[in-house]
């Protein structure tokens, strides 16, 4: 491999390394087991209290 071949693949390397770093985080951090089950329940909870709400909607739309 020549000199100027190995230096423009460095180069775009590099380049290619800080575009990644600046485009920000595509992933979220970690969330335990724990925290998942915890925010499963929460919204099977809130799910739960909104369900007959919804029922009761529905019913006076019919009358």
């Amino acid at each position: 491999m020549n000199r100027k071949k190995k230096l423009t693949q460095i180069h775009k390397k590099r380049v290619k390394a800080v575009a990644a770093k600046n485009s920000g985080k595509k992933k979220s951090g970690y969330v335990s087991k724990a925290e998942r089950a915890k925010l499963e329940a929460a919204a099977e909870a809130e799910h739960s209290t909104q369900a007959p709400e919804q029922n009761q909607n529905q019913n006076q739309d019919q009358n």
